[in-house]
């Protein structure tokens, strides 16, 4: 028995040696020209991804999109046309550590840094006194009420919020369910590094692939492009890093769902119901009784975590609906 442990290990270490040497996946063509687009600022040393489209003639209005974890700003790709059509500026970024931005390790991440990165975007395009509409996904959200704490109590370099639209994201820890591959990476310690550097495209694509709904699902090169984004710059090695976030959810609870009770900013959801990670109708009952200033617009039954994706029309339906309701 000892000799056959020995033995398997003696061929793991290699094959792990091997893997951990594999390149990220080429570039996709649509991947690379969503890059081509875009610009690069830098923070604090690290170079930050942003696309920053010049829109509708007529229109003052600027909107800027936060995205999810673990993906990019690549995640709004289906609906930015339509969202040139409507606004003057459509502006995303990818945070740290996501996409095309610089992934630093070690690194502690956090919401407030990546607050910290928009107001500096923003600043950096000449908008700091812009009024802007946010739409925000999953990670996003938690950004963007950090945002809204700030622009609510006046802090330095605030942005002037005009609305927030919010859509699946785990905005209430007591109604946040994550994934069990992100609570083994955010709390296995001294493990984590080593779970990271095991990541591959096949664990990757099955575990958000369980995140949509079984008639959206991803095709192999959304799945890809997805997956390219976040080896990119070894983005893979600081996912344990980011979810630290879970943690900083609840520990600053009273902070950001304070904010989103108390403003005066129009607000919005944009719920796809299937979301296992924030269920229905746990969530949206929570939501509904503490932001009862908030309107709400519950997506088709099939669509689930990622609505922008799933389901983009239903979902740019709604949020000009209440863009223009304002």
């Amino acid at each position: 028995m000892r000799e056959w442990w020995i033995q398997v290990g003696l061929l793991t270490v290699p094959l792990i040696a091997v893997y951990l040497h594999i390149p990220p996946p080429h570039i996709s063509p649509t991947l690379n020209s969503w890059k081509t687009a875009g610009a690069f600022f830098t923070f604090k040393g690290n170079h930050i991804f942003y696309r920053d489209s010049l829109g509708a003639v007529g229109s003052s209005d600027v909107v800027i999109l936060l995205h999810g974890f673990p993906t990019s700003s690549y995640d709004w790709y289906k609906i930015w046309d339509r969202l040139d059509q409507r606004f003057s500026r459509v502006i995303a970024l990818d945070f740290l550590g996501f996409g095309f931005s610089d992934k630093p390790r070690p690194h502690q991440y956090s919401i407030f840094e990546q607050a910290n990165i928009v107001e500096a975007l923003m600043a950096h395009l000449g908008l700091r006194n812009q009024k802007t509409n946010i739409l925000s996904h999953d990670y996003g959200d938690t950004v963007a009420l950090e945002l809204l704490y700030r622009s609510e109590h006046n802090k330095t370099g605030h942005l002037m919020i005009s609305s927030l639209c919010l859509s699946n994201g785990g905005i209430f820890p007591e109604t946040h369910y994550p994934r069990f591959l992100q609570k083994l990476l955010k709390d296995s310690g001294v493990l984590s590094p080593i779970l990271t550097r095991l990541m591959n495209f096949v664990v990757f694509s099955k575990g958000i692939g369980a995140v949509f709904g079984p008639y959206t699902q991803p095709t192999d090169g959304e799945f890809w492009d997805m997956w390219t984004g976040i080896r990119i710059n070894d983005g893979h090695l600081v996912m344990d890093s980011i979810l630290q976030y879970i943690n900083q959810r609840l520990k600053h609870r009273d902070r950001w769902v304070g904010a989103l009770t108390t403003t005066t900013v129009p607000l919005h959801l944009i719920y796809g119901p299937l979301d296992s990670v924030n269920p229905h109708p746990q969530f949206i009952t929570l939501y509904q009784k503490l932001v009862q200033r908030s309107t709400v617009s519950v997506l088709d039954d099939h669509i689930s975590h990622y609505p922008h994706l799933e389901d983009p029309t239903g979902f740019m339906n709604a949020y000009l609906s209440f863009i223009n309701s304002f």
